[in-house]
């Protein structure tokens, strides 16, 4: 018997890595780090936080970042970047117990240099955080922030990913299901057909576009602006959503999410930036903030969705200069998972 827990059920910590001067954020490092001593303040608050640094110095200046916060632990690691909800393990119940899924990585369909990226979870459980854990090596490329998971029998996905041709070339969709059933146990895909936003190299990630917040809720994101590009495929993934049903046959209880004024780079590309990118903890809900009017309309509705948890505004227009948000910086660990008491 396996399940895939959803990223509401309880958790034993949070996984991210910290940009460095080396690495892509090198020319916006300062307030990159301000957003992410934010995230590491308030992640480490209500649990266990994971930071993956890449040498004795670097940890040291994260240290020295963080004011001696408690309630962390550090991995030394390379990374080729700091998404690690697509490269970090994937967990999964197996008879009731936890088990780490190490996905193969190929940099988003070879866009990118990734054999740091590839080995990380390798390096993980070097890690004495990670001695106890149970893991499986999974011969399948396959990045954390494709799937959705209701944590009873259901995925989310997008055609665009996981069908894509630089994934996994010469698998179909059948053939996919059967993988997906396979490790993740799921008698259901739901998949959705829409591009990507702007500015997203992931082939259509759906933490960008479409996440549940219960078994019987999806938080979506939704363009109201007729002159926006987006408009029209994201009114056309809003009616495939409204045409989705739960196990027992009814609709989806759907929560639109606005999108923020667009952001651009300094080569005047648009960035990906959205509200679908929140990230759930025990007792809270981060959800991105842009300095935009919307931020507020975006909170007040996933307050809505999670009225047992604190509505937390996370800082992260300096990140989507990199084509992520929150989501994608982070990978949560269920319960038991590292065997935290």
């Amino acid at each position: 018997m396996i399940r895939f827990p959803a990223e509401w059920e309880k958790q034993d910590a949070v996984l991210i890595a910290w940009p460095h001067e080396t690495g892509d954020f090198q020319n916006r490092l300062v307030a990159v780090e301000q957003s992410y001593r934010f995230i590491a303040e308030t992640i480490s608050r209500f649990q266990r936080l994971i930071i993956v640094y890449r040498d004795d110095n670097h940890q040291q200046h994260i240290q020295s970042q963080l004011n001696s916060l408690e309630n962390i632990v550090y991995v030394q690691a390379r990374v080729n970047d700091i998404w690690v909800r697509d490269t970090a393990f994937l967990t999964v119940e197996h008879d009731g117990k936890p088990l780490l899924l190490n996905f193969r990585f190929n940099g988003w369909g070879d866009k990118y240099p990734h054999q740091y990226d590839n080995a990380l979870n390798q390096r993980l459980l070097t890690a004495p955080l990670f001695e106890q854990a149970q893991y499986k090596m999974v011969d399948l490329i396959l990045e954390g922030g494709s799937v959705e998971s209701d944590g009873i029998d259901t995925l989310l996905t997008t055609r665009q990913c996981l069908l894509n041709p630089n994934r996994n070339t010469g698998l179909s969709q059948q053939d996919i299901e059967q993988r997906l059933n396979k490790y993740f146990g799921v008698e259901r895909v739901l998949w959705l057909d829409q591009e990507n936003l702007s500015g997203d190299d992931t082939d259509a990630h759906i933490d960008t576009l479409a996440r549940f917040c219960a078994a019987d809720t999806i938080a979506y994101t939704s363009c109201v602006n007729p002159n926006d590009k987006h408009f029209g495929s994201l009114k056309n993934m809003a009616a495939q959503l409204h045409e989705l049903r739960t196990q027992n046959g009814k609709h989806y209880q759907l929560i639109p999410l606005p999108m923020p004024a667009p952001i651009y780079d300094e080569e005047d590309q648009r960035l990906p930036a959205n509200y679908a990118n929140f990230l759930i903890i025990n007792g809270a809900v981060m959800v991105p903030a842009y300095d935009d009017p919307m931020d507020a309309i975006a909170q007040q509705r996933l307050a809505g969705c999670f009225p047992d948890r604190e509505i937390i505004a996370t800082p992260c227009r300096p990140l989507v200069h990199q084509y992520g948000s929150l989501h994608c910086m982070t990978m949560q660990f269920p319960a038991a998972a590292l065997g935290i008491v």
